[in-house]
């Protein structure tokens, strides 16, 4: 079958009495329309007819608005002996081709036809309704098919910490429908407490099911709550293909639970949050809630509760904008700027007012040329687009960084505040006592993340002390004094004993500096290559990571719960714990800081800290002891020591002290003096 849709002039009496006569036969569904009628719409470009060799088959009467920029579709019709042979769906892709520069494509329908499957396989999604004009007041339901074009709330940025969709089974308790439990915990996400947290929002599987609610009085109750939440719309190939692989993900995994029109409904929720951008939809629907790791291991998208939203915003906020899992992997690609190719760049980076445009281009191209040796250095992500720009150069004992930028994407806030560890990393290699941030339009994402890196603002820019020190406080607080007179600063002055609260945020604002004779305690623990490789890319695994984007800021490492006498704030030791001396294992690697241990069940663990591990649900299950719990570690910055501390290498330095090094079977405190002389070896130079 080779069917042609071609347009229909005035003109073409043949053919407009050939769409005339098939109209005709569908007057029941369609209304009586006169021969002017459609010669009107033909001559105003209003008319598209579908042929199979030379048989008028179907056709699409249309109208174009010119107060409103959407396309009006009056007919759509098919010969009955045609349907199922995609003639509607090539009508209506014509009309988006013809017509792509409008907003959407609007039908009206009687919902008594029963054709709502029909408009859902064409891609629209029911947004209104009215009542008809004949004498029986027909519901007429109002179909969309959005044409892809942003509006003015398309890129409007939400204040709230945390965007979540939610489904029907949370939306209807919103609306005061269901049982009186379900209406609390749906109400419970509008609370004043949430308001400048929390974001609701939609995407069209919650139109559909608003539209299938049978009584209109209701329907329209609900209809109207739409316009309080944000409304989202995911382009319709990207949530196809998800849907396919969700589908196909529970087909494999829950084979004995039927993929009926109710379970696909559950799925297409998961796959419009996911190519809409986030990673939170709540529901209250059990059996929606059963395919939460389905969910998660395909999409990324956490399934909850509105309880778990309410209790857990911020954990919640954290895994949607801070997934260091993304960065671990080989998408992410860093190059320098080549000359001539800065003009790519400004509409990735450049900022409003006096920074954009050329003066952008204009100032990042003069840093080629100005005498210093500046490194213009670039991020890509997996599709190549620009997504991190920072150009620094040496002076003296100061790392300057004349720009630092960040471009709207997913990982924005996660790539901000790896690139300012990272130019810590880099200027502690080159021996640089301060990273000075001169760029005097840094990213939002960049100053936002600053604060909590010791960077401070002053008329210069934004500067943050490298205090590259392992000794006492009074040694440390020496060194940082030194290094803030020449900045024109005061710092505090530290004593022994300082308490692990005050030693944890001097080690992370001084970093990398350690402070052996505070309160700050040190625990070493044990870890498999495997997950040492995970983690750490130490072992190195067979595809290297990226060394710009392998370590994350912050990870969850899980073991049994029984307590070793663990406290927080701390520092780790990782002890690869298996395999002979030397790169497969029986070494410390490196260190890190640890900011909180939590004793809890499994899946409860799993759904807070899931973005930051690389322990499955399985794993993580498979961890708890007879208590059924399992210990969860987060810890973050972590530091890979240039020299791995060999077995034999761990017994000798303790020996030195006065101690015995017995390799550790799990999470045990040690000495801030073996600390210090690991910590010491793992950077030696010579």
């Amino acid at each position: 079958m080779a069917i042609k849709v071609l347009p229909v002039s005035g003109e073409q009496t043949e053919l407009l009495d050939a769409v005339i006569a098939l109209g005709d036969r569908y007057t029941k569904y369609l209304g009586l329309l006169t021969p002017p009628a459609y010669r009107k719409h033909a001559e105003d470009g209003g008319l598209l007819v579908a042929v199979d060799d030379e048989e008028v088959v179907g056709y699409a009467l249309f109208g174009l608005p010119k107060r409103n920029l959407y396309v009006r579709l009056a007919h759509l019709c098919v010969a009955e002996e045609h349907r199922a042979k995609g003639v509607a769906r090539r009508l209506i892709e014509t009309i988006r081709e013809r017509h792509a520069h409008r907003l959407g494509i609007r039908a009206k329908c009687r919902r008594d036809y029963g054709l709502s499957d029909m408009w859902t396989a064409l891609g629209f999604v029911p947004n209104g309704e009215s009542l008809g004009r004949g004498k029986d007041k027909e519901t007429l339901d109002t179909w969309w098919l959005d044409l892809g074009h942003e509006d003015l709330f398309t890129e409007a940025q939400s204040d709230a910490l945390l965007v979540v969709t939610v489904d029907h089974s949370v939306f209807a308790g919103l609306r005061g429908a269901g049982a009186e439990r379900a209406v609390e915990e749906s109400r419970a996400l509008e609370a004043g407490w949430l308001a400048d947290l929390i974001e609701l929002a939609f995407t069209p599987q919650l139109l559909h099911e608003v539209r299938d609610i049978e009584d209109r009085e209701e329907r329209n109750h609900q209809r109207a709550g739409l316009a309080e939440l944000r409304s989202l719309s995911p382009g319709p190939a990207a949530v196809s293909a998800r849907l396919a692989e969700l589908v196909a993900a529970a087909q494999k995994e829950l084979p004995h639970v039927p993929l009926d029109s109710r379970q696909r409904a559950r799925l297409r929720y998961v796959a419009e949050t996911s190519c809409a951008g986030l990673q939170v939809l709540v529901t209250r629907d059990l059996g929606l809630a059963a395919l939460a790791d389905i969910a998660w291991a395909v999409a990324r998208v956490k399934v909850v509760s509105p309880a778990v939203v309410t209790l857990h915003v911020d954990e919640l906020r954290q895994a949607q904008v801070y997934r260091p899992a993304d960065l671990m992997g080989t998408a992410f690609s860093a190059e320098e700027v080549a000359p001539g190719s800065e003009g790519e760049l400004v509409a990735f980076f450049d900022q409003a007012g006096a920074d954009s445009g050329s003066a952008f281009e204009e100032r990042l191209r003069a840093l080629f040329s100005d005498g210093v040796l500046w490194r213009r250095e670039l991020l890509r992500d997996g599709e190549g687009r620009p997504v991190a720009l920072y150009v620094w150069a040496m002076d003296g004992r100061t790392l300057n960084v004349a720009f630092l930028r960040t471009a709207s994407h997913p990982l924005e806030e996660t790539l901000a505040r790896q690139l300012l560890f990272m130019l810590k990393r880099l200027g502690r290699g080159r021996e640089a006592e301060v990273v000075r941030i001169a760029d005097p339009y840094v990213s939002r994402a960049a100053i936002s993340a600053a604060g909590a890196d010791g960077f401070t603002e002053d008329e210069a820019g934004f500067a943050a002390l490298l205090v590259d020190v392992c000794a006492s406080a009074e040694t440390v607080s020496e060194k940082a004094g030194e290094i803030a007179t020449r900045l024109g600063r005061g710092t505090p002055r530290l004593e022994a004993g300082e308490s692990p609260e005050i030693a944890s945020v001097v080690e992370r604002v001084w970093w990398p500096a350690k402070l052996i004779n505070s309160a700050l305690p040190t625990f070493i623990a044990p870890i498999k290559p495997l997950w040492s490789s995970e983690l750490f890319d130490v072992p190195a695994m067979l595809v290297p990571r990226d060394d710009v984007l392998g370590i994350s800021r912050e990870h969850v490492y899980y073991r049994s719960s029984g307590h070793r006498g663990e406290t927080v704030p701390a520092r780790i030791l990782w002890y690869v714990s298996e395999g002979t001396s030397g790169r497969q294992g029986k070494m410390v690697i490196g260190c890190s800081r640890l900011d909180e241990v939590l004793v809890d069940d499994p899946d409860t663990l799993f759904s807070r800290f899931e973005h930051l591990g690389v322990y499955g649900r399985a794993e993580v299950r498979a961890t708890a002891d007879a208590s059924g719990k399992v210990m969860a570690l987060r810890f973050s910055d972590t530091e890979i020591f240039p020299v791995q501390v060999t077995h034999s290498r761990l017994t000798t330095l303790a020996k030195g002290l006065g101690l015995r090094w017995v390799p550790p079977m799990s999470l045990s405190k040690t000495s801030n003096a073996l600390f210090q002389a690991v910590y010491e070896e793992g950077h030696r130079k010579t």
